[in-house]
């Protein structure tokens, strides 16, 4: 039987962790300490190991809800609701993170705003307000939608524009499919926003799309960037 517990003292995760801090771990080790025991024949770290070949990254298991990671033997309902909590207290920190963050580029953006859009299994629309230096200073969700579209009217995504009376926004949502691309829906989207934008005197500094890292790509895509606003 393969067990944690019969690993060398510098293999075993938590004294490791404790040594060496949580950046030495790999993703299996860091998620057996969230399961702590095994199953016969199989350590923590083994169906740590599992979870990331069977579902192909940590990304993807923090897609999944608390019924999909029970299913999984050797997990359950209780630790399935430990994995859910740590990928929800993960999506907080970065949310705590962007407040003051300056969003003057895609890549910025998309690294403030991936932790929190890009494990979810639906489209989620936000928009962020930003102060004349393009410092963050409040997130705004629009809407929520399905696995490929979410909808929502200019005068939606607007509105606290003018509620707060901000200098400018960054509007940003996320492709749960991994792949950034706009859609046609999109780019008319972009397109009324940035007319009404105008109107309004208020600046529109980009539409970033969220998606996932892949060879070839990159893991947003940025209206500004691709000359579109």
């Amino acid at each position: 039987m393969s067990r944690i517990h019969d690993l060398p003292d510098g293999e075993k995760p938590r004294e490791k962790l404790t040594r060496l801090g949580a950046g030495s771990l790999d993703d299996a080790e860091l998620l057996a300490l969230f399961l702590r025991t095994g199953t016969r024949g199989r350590s923590a770290i083994e169906i740590g190991r599992g979870l990331i070949e069977t579902h192909g990254s940590l990304g993807a298991l923090g897609r999944l809800d608390v019924r999909q990671i029970a299913e999984t033997h050797g997990i359950g309902n209780a630790k399935a609701c430990q994995f859910v909590a740590a990928f929800e207290l993960g999506a907080r920190v970065a949310r705590e993170q962007i407040r003051a963050a300056v969003l003057d580029s895609p890549e910025a953006i998309h690294n403030l705003l991936a932790p929190q859009l890009g494990h979810l299994p639906h489209e989620s629309l936000h928009v962020l307000l930003v102060d004349t230096r393009l410092r963050h200073c409040s997130s705004h969700q629009i809407s929520k939608g399905t696995v490929n579209e979410t909808i929502a009217h200019p005068r939606d995504i607007l509105r606290p524009i003018v509620l707060h009376t901000a200098y400018g926004f960054v509007l940003v949502h996320n492709h749960p499919s991994g792949d950034p691309s706009p859609s046609k829906a999109d780019r008319d989207l972009t397109r009324r926003l940035r007319d009404a934008a105008a109107t309004m005197q208020v600046r529109f500094v980009d539409h970033v799309i969220i998606g996932r890292p892949a060879p070839g790509r990159q893991p947003w895509f940025s209206f500004r960037e691709s000359g579109e606003l």
